[in-house]
């Protein structure tokens, strides 16, 4: 309890003054005894020592402290099981707070203040920015962060997760930055650099050593349970935290990861050095560039390598996604290569596939020319073949088939006719065409076309036209050829002297032949 100094003046008056004793200052002035014995005891007054009831624990003190002079972080659960094997009945709250004053305190460790050279030592760690949901995903934003121990530039890049793959990217796209790298990594016991310890004896992750060789650099993992040996990384990421990513928007990872450089070029950059507040770190770094390695001519490989093996289906998974390859690879092994941007599908040094790489979960990355021969050769598969286009599309169309199903309707004529109109409106036009006839409960593509129209009435648009092709080849890839709009313009030129009086002709020969006619009649 911390009291002011009125009442701390009051506490010492009347025990000088008035020769009150601690418990009657304590009662009189509302405040508990061991608050007037604090306030006493820092005035240089002797303690008074109160005689100490007996307790049902005295018995067992000696054992208490026997057992956590042994064993000193021997929970106090622990201890109080063994002492009701030995007889202790009392209760547990008395007990446990007893252990916690007989357990041994540690003596404060001091520390060494720590100083690097230039070029030497850079540290590394990862910081989570909780998580980002990309559809049904919902993945964990990961900060790589790079700090070099002499100038305290800062590296950061986000990813997806934490993954081994972009362990080695971060380190990369570190690198390729500062057009350098440290003699040195520092890591904490992490997964993507330390697969194994026991002791001093280290096991690293094959991949680091791969970067390690190739960059000419020294993985170094430090003491187990002392964070304080990578302070800078440390002190690093929760200045990101603040100065950085608080309060901060931003589209895509792609946008986040543009901001960082800017961030890590003009504000980080610009702050005080540390050791010398009259440069700054970009200054300091000017310092140390000299005296980093030099980077290898040749760039390090970064894209994750995964084997796979299809199924009977045409479609490989990889990271909570389906990928579709050539029908003739079903039921072999195939290699998966990818980047943050795309999906290559190797069969040996071939590549069979390549895809734009998707954060989603649950989806279908399809490449058409994959299943065309698939879907000719099996025409039964024609209608699912269709819902399933419409359910990746148009997520409402599902409902919707399972509603004109339910009233009888057919769902072949229903699946062509929804897929036309994807065809002419769009997925988002079609998605919401689709959520309103299930609100006018009418599932039905007649209803879904009227709202289509309406639409775009509604935004004044030109009318849409389906464009149908024969499935003659040849007429498919038929190149036509516009007409020159110059030669319509002779439909506006005025006639002619001769064609007048030509057509002047004809009027009594066509009058003649009608009068000849009606005389006849």
């Amino acid at each position: 309890m911390t009291i002011d100094k009125a009442l701390e003046a009051k506490i010492l008056r009347f025990h000088h003054v008035e020769g009150w004793g601690p418990h009657t200052i304590a009662v009189q002035l509302g405040v508990h005894h061991s608050t007037v014995d604090r306030v006493l005891s820092l005035a240089g007054l002797p303690k008074i020592d109160r005689a100490a009831r007996p307790s049902i624990l005295d018995p067992y003190l000696p054992f208490m402290v026997q057992m956590l002079e042994q064993y000193p972080t021997l929970s106090a659960v622990r201890v109080l099981e063994m002492a009701r094997i030995r007889g202790y009945q009392g209760g547990s709250s008395h007990f446990r707070a007893r252990v916690a004053q007989l357990r041994p305190r540690k003596l404060p460790e001091a520390y060494l203040r720590l100083s690097l050279m230039p070029g030497e030592v850079s540290q590394v760690d990862w910081g989570h920015f909780g998580h980002v949901e990309i559809g049904k995903a919902k993945r964990p934003l990961m900060a790589f962060v790079m700090v070099l121990g002499y100038s305290r530039r800062i590296f950061l890049r986000f990813y997806l997760n934490a993954r081994t793959d972009n362990f080695i990217r971060g380190h990369v796209d570190a690198f390729n930055t500062w057009g350098a790298c440290t003699r040195v990594c520092w890591y904490d016991n992490l997964k993507s650099a330390v697969l194994e310890r026991d002791g001093t004896a280290i096991r690293y992750n094959p991949r680091l050593l791969e970067l390690a060789a190739h960059y000419q650099f020294e993985p170094r993992a430090m003491n187990v349970y002392r964070g304080n040996e990578k302070g800078r990384v440390e002190r690093a990421i929760r200045f990101i935290r603040g100065s950085f990513f608080a309060a901060r928007t931003w589209k895509s990872l792609e946008d986040l990861n543009e901001q960082a450089d800017l961030w890590c070029s003009g504000i980080s950059d610009d702050r005080p050095w540390p050791q010398d507040n009259m440069i700054t770190i970009r200054e300091a770094f000017a310092q140390e560039q000299s005296s980093l390695l030099a980077l290898p001519d040749n760039p390090f490989f970064t894209e994750e390598r995964l084997e796979v093996r299809v199924a009977k289906t045409p479609y490989i998974r990889f990271d909570l996604n389906d990928y579709s390859v050539p029908p003739a690879y079903v039921r072999t092994t195939l290699t998966v290569m990818a980047s943050q941007e795309t999906v290559r599908i190797l069969d040996g040094n071939d590549e069979i596939a390549r895809h734009p790489r998707s954060w989603d979960k649950g989806q279908q990355v399809e490449d058409e020319a994959h299943l065309a021969a698939l879907v000719a050769a099996k025409r039964a598969a024609t209608k699912e073949r269709g819902q399933d286009r419409l359910r990746i599309a148009v997520p409402s169309s599902a409902l919707l088939l399972k509603q004109a199903g339910e009233r009888g309707h057919s769902l072949r004529s229903l699946v062509r006719a929804l897929q036309r109109l994807l065809d002419q409106y769009g997925a988002s036009e079609l998605e919401l065409a689709c959520v309103e006839a299930l609100e006018r409960g009418v599932p039905h593509d007649n209803a879904v076309r009227q709202s289509l129209e309406r639409r775009r009435e509604e935004k004044q648009l030109p009318p849409t036209l389906a464009l149908v092709l024969p499935d003659n080849e040849r007429a498919r890839n038929l190149t036509v050829r516009p007409h020159a709009l110059a030669a319509y313009d002779q439909i506006n030129q005025p006639r002619t002297t001769t064609t007048t009086t030509h057509t002047q002709q004809e009027t009594p020969e066509h009058d003649t032949t009608t009068d000849n006619d009606n005389t006849g009649s």
